[in-house]
């Protein structure tokens, strides 16, 4: 019996996430290299890169129009990118594992924030921007934070984290969650 196009939609989903993994690894090296580059270079190639996740954005909002079985995945795809385009969260890492949902992952990022800290691998501030962009990325997933880690978003979330966050409500606030949940139901068959 014919997979009604399952197999090419898992096919398409696999595509998708791996262009969106491609990009933010792209994100990523060019931050670790920011020492090495000129500004110019640096500038340039991050606008290039931001056009590029523009581009893809663009490309899964036409594909949301037509497959409505893929709704909900691309839009947590969707949410991803306009956090990396509306610069929102700055750590490529973070927008990585909130794109593949991975809320595990992101808890653990806050743990090892708090060594590299104490080790004076990284700056206090530095952490607690990182801190904020996890936990607005843990509550966007659903996710329950403590009310420490709320009080923490209230003293040193950003005007675009902010906006981050009324425009992912806009766009249906259990949006990353359902589809999150969707992953895993897919995982475990």
């Amino acid at each position: 019996m014919a997979s009604r196009g399952e197999k090419e939609t898992d096919t398409l989903k696999r595509n998708l996430q791996e262009q969106l993994d491609r990009l933010m690894v792209q994100l990523r090296d060019l931050e670790e290299l920011r020492e090495d580059l000129d500004n110019d270079e640096y500038e340039e190639t991050k606008q290039e890169t931001i056009d590029q996740l523009k581009e893809f954005q663009e490309s899964l909002s036409k594909m949301t129009q037509g497959n409505m079985s893929l709704v909900d995945e691309i839009g947590a795809m969707q949410l991803a990118i306009q956090a990396a385009v509306s610069q929102a969260f700055k750590t490529p890492e973070v927008i990585r594992l909130f794109a593949k949902r991975e809320p595990g992952q992101l808890r653990s990022r806050l743990v090892e924030l708090d060594k590299q800290v104490s080790i004076g691998g990284v700056s206090k501030d530095t952490a607690t921007e990182q801190k904020v962009e996890i936990l607005t990325a843990l509550r966007q997933l659903g996710e329950q934070i403590t009310p420490e880690e709320v009080h923490l978003l209230t003293q040193h979330s950003t005007a675009a984290l902010n906006e981050f966050q009324r425009v992912s409500e806009e766009l249906g606030s259990n949006v990353l969650a359902q589809a999150g949940s969707q992953v895993r139901d897919a995982s475990s068959k």
